[in-house]
């Protein structure tokens, strides 16, 4: 079985919240997830992609079912992955492997299509797959192609004119339970990014930067962001009391666990007078009990409810995608054959090497037949062996690299590989090893 490019994951489309904070990776445990599964049976080389919205994981697998069957594996150890629930996961291959990575890379797989953030999270999750070492010439070459789409997705299309995010259908929630948004009291938990963007897309609205707080367990953290924010910061021990005055809280921690339960709710709420407060959870896992809900006043979105909220340039993205979209369709047929090409190199390379060693038996025979030969008269026929070799090995290469299925080119692989009895370079290099 020849390698192939393979994706396993779940996202927002077919996973809910509850479901996809279970499986969700933490940046400190991609590293140890990077380095399991690229020693794990049928992966040669792996990424993780891990979102709010998503967890994959980008294969290039030496068996596909090895490959699936490992990655099962880690998240039944690690994450508690039940046999039922692996119906959330889906597994594309090769073309549509290819597609669905250029999709994500180029914003069109996103909650919000066009959402910012996208490429940077694509970025990060190849840099640190380098890092840890988990990469080679293929995944490399798929990552590099598929931000090069979408540069070209951003620079030919309306994407990014049409572009929304996470932070901006946050301020849409709150704009429908509170009406203007001036003068709100707004608290940010967390100093992270998303909470960073968040308060942007709020002082865009009409909230003074004067009531915007942060909070967060490190308090110069939360002082950096509130000077950029000309906020206050407040130690995360008095977080209680200025949760109670708030009118918007929106939560973006990266805690393991809920830090705002049910009862902590209706504790904060007792003295509000019915003023109601929203709370937007776009934390992963989830920050905010969903329990929270049930309290009354209290108005609490999560990622899920996020991906309902209806925004005026629907219309336009959905157009912009589908001028995307046919951009994404030509890349990867093209970039496809690219990597049907890479994937037999091995097979092409063992079998010049194997033509050569063939060649060279027979003019040592030659010579001792039929020589001595002069200086010149050696060059010559080594020359002829050599012109010999490239012309069978170039022929065969150009057939198998210019075979349009994949089923095709594997059968032709295998017919060489056992008419010719090769070993690709790779299981050389490793037999000599053992030896």
């Amino acid at each position: 079985m020849e390698p192939a490019l393979m994706v396993v994951g779940l996202n927002y489309r077919t996973a809910p919240v509850a479901v996809r904070e279970r499986f969700w990776i933490s940046e400190s445990q991609r590293c140890e997830a990077l380095v399991q599964l690229s020693r794990a049976e049928g992966i040669e080389e792996v990424i993780v992609m891990a979102t709010c919205n998503r967890t994959e994981f980008w294969l290039w697998a030496a068996d596909v079912t090895l490959a699936a069957n490992s990655v099962m594996r880690l998240l039944g150890a690690e994450y508690g992955l039940k046999l039922c629930e692996w119906k959330h996961f889906y597994r594309p291959l090769d073309e549509a492997a290819l597609l669905h990575i250029f999709r994500v890379a180029s914003r069109l797989d996103s909650m919000v299509v066009g959402e910012p953030q996208v490429v940077s999270q694509v970025k990060e999750a190849w840099k640190q797959a380098q890092q840890v070492g988990t990469t080679g010439r293929f995944l490399d070459a798929v990552l590099q192609k598929a931000l090069t789409v979408s540069e070209r997705v951003r620079s030919e299309t309306a994407i990014g004119n049409a572009a929304v995010s996470i932070p901006y259908a946050a301020v849409e929630l709150a704009h429908q339970v509170l009406g203007t948004l001036e003068n709100k009291k707004v608290l940010l938990l967390g100093a992270g990014r998303m909470s960073e963007i968040s308060a942007r897309e709020l002082l865009k609205h009409g909230v003074g930067s004067v009531r915007v707080s942060v909070i967060n367990r490190t308090i110069e953290h939360a002082a950096e962001l509130a000077a950029k924010l000309g906020g206050i910061a407040i130690p995360f021990e008095e977080r209680w009391q200025h949760m109670a005055d708030a009118d918007i809280i929106i939560s973006s921690t990266s805690c393991p666990h809920t830090i705002l339960s049910r009862e902590d709710a209706d504790l904060m709420v007792r003295g509000r007078k019915d003023r109601p407060l929203v709370i937007v959870d776009i934390a992963m896992p989830r920050d905010i009990d969903s329990g929270v809900r049930d309290v009354k006043g209290v108005f609490l979105y999560d990622l899920d409810d996020l991906e309902n909220v209806a925004d005026n340039n629907a219309g336009e993205r959905e157009a912009a995608a589908a001028d995307a979209q046919k951009i994404l369709l030509a890349e990867a047929h093209g970039f496809r054959r690219k990597l049907m090409a890479e994937r037999v190199m091995p097979t092409i390379m063992a079998l010049r090497l194997h033509l050569d060693q063939i060649c060279r038996q027979e003019l040592d025979a030659f010579r001792q037949e039929n020589g001595p030969f002069s200086k010149d008269q050696d060059e010559m026929l080594n020359a002829m062996m050599s012109r010999m070799t490239q012309r069978i090995a170039g022929s065969l290469a150009r057939e198998l690299k210019e075979l349009p299925e994949k089923v095709q080119q594997e059968q032709m692989t295998t017919a060489l590989q056992r008419l010719f009895h090769l070993q690709t370079a790779e299981q050389a290099i490793a037999g000599t090893r053992s030896a």
